[in-house]
């Protein structure tokens, strides 16, 4: 049975889904800036889960938003002097011809933020209807003191939380009247920059509301998984449980909460802000796909993991000597050999892809033939190491 980390809990857990579909949801890009390694390990985490979901019979929805509005595209835009516009257009298809070059499993269902609008404003209608969000100057914000469990999934302290809310890149919109300072805007009004009509006058969402208002209308009231990096488990994560429970009525919003450990380079967070970033496709000019994947699987997705070059290179070689020692024949179907036991083993543990791989290559050193066409199928259509 597949058992899964669900960070609420703190805790692996059997896996047993709302109903024979499973839903999915993963927080994606908001398209500013060309794909990092840290955007790819996480979405190549889930690309191995839903293939392996798949692979043993089951149905996925799978939903991966794109936040394509946001203070950060805003602050770029102006600053590059384009139309944020044309920027989120121009890197949004640069991250899709990145993840294709990754031999991605595409979401069913990319909602844009900016296509939305009408989803998320009858979301905040419904939260004001029920007195879980106030009105004030122009503004709609979310009461957090209407959810009894705001907190469960961080387990931050309010002190922690301002803090943290302090350098976000929309703390300085953020009305300093609101009733408590964790609380959080639904709806914005601003003084420039692009706006849409609203009963509460004209503004743009918050960042939160998206998530919650896409995977309500794509995915349904509850879902199964729900996904991103580590990064987002507050503010974003946390406000979405809040505004999703108190809206539907129905809790819990999420069953397992799947969160990525960050990739680091020099011991700091790989990130745009910090422009610490190693691109795919500067990886990608000195490496195959199949070395890119094995090198960031071959770590437990919740672990941070450290930029190395000298691993990268070595990832290569692995990738060279794995298609050697499985060498060229009938792919699949799925065997009961041992090796083969052992990957989907691993892979059942919490998505251990790192144990899945190392089994994968002894084994593949030591198969008979017949247990290659199944190593063959698992390295190429689970693992796409092959």
């Amino acid at each position: 049975m597949l058992r899964l980390y669900d960070t609420r809990r703190r805790a692996v857990v059997p896996f047993r889904p709302l109903s024979s579909t499973i839903t999915l949801y993963v927080c994606g890009v908001t398209p500013y800036d060309t794909t990092h390694l840290g955007h790819a390990r996480t979405f190549l985490a889930f690309d191995v889960l839903v293939r392996h979901l798949e692979a043993g019979g089951k149905a996925v929805r799978y939903a991966q938003n794109v936040t394509d509005i946001d203070e950060s595209i805003l602050q770029r835009a102006a600053r590059d002097g384009v139309s944020w516009r044309d920027l989120g257009r121009r890197e949004e298809r640069a991250f899709l011809a990145d993840m294709r070059r990754l031999g991605w499993r595409k979401p069913d269902v990319m909602p844009h933020a900016t296509r939305e609008i009408p989803s998320m404003r009858r979301m905040i209608d419904v939260l004001l209807e029920k007195g879980c969000a106030y009105e004030i100057n122009g503004g709609v914000y979310f009461d957090t003191s209407r959810a009894p469990q705001y907190g469960e999934l961080s387990r931050f302290s309010v002190a922690r939380m301002r803090r943290i809310l302090a350098a976000q890149d929309d703390a300085a919109l953020d009305d300093p009247q609101r009733r408590n300072p964790v609380d959080f805007a639904l709806w914005r009004r601003v003084p420039s920059g692009p706006m849409w009509p609203s009963r509460y006058g004209r503004g743009r969402p918050g960042w939160h509301i998206e998530c919650s208002a896409m995977s309500l209308r794509h995915l349904g009231p509850r879902i199964d998984i729900h996904g991103g990096g580590s990064d987002l488990v507050y503010p974003h994560h946390e406000n979405e449980i809040a505004q999703s429970e108190c809206a539907t009525g129905q809790r819990p919003f999420v069953g397992w909460w799947m969160h990525t450990g960050p990739v680091r380079l020099e011991a700091e967070k790989m990130s745009k802000s910090l422009g610490n970033m190693i691109f795919v496709r500067t990886a990608l000019e000195t490496t195959t796909r199949q070395a890119l994947r094995l090198y960031l699987l071959d770590s437990h997705y919740r672990r941070p993991f450290d930029h190395d070059e000298e691993k990268l290179m070595r990832a290569g070689e692995r990738a060279t000597a794995l298609a050697d020692a499985l060498g060229r024949g009938p792919v699949g179907p799925v065997g009961r050999d041992s090796v083969t036991r052992d990957v989907l083993a691993a892979l059942d543990d919490d998505l251990d892809t790192r144990t899945a791989i190392r089994a994968l290559e002894r084994g593949a050193r030591t198969s008979s033939s017949t247990a290659k066409r199944s190593l063959r199928h698992l390295a190429r259509h689970l693992l796409g190491v092959l």
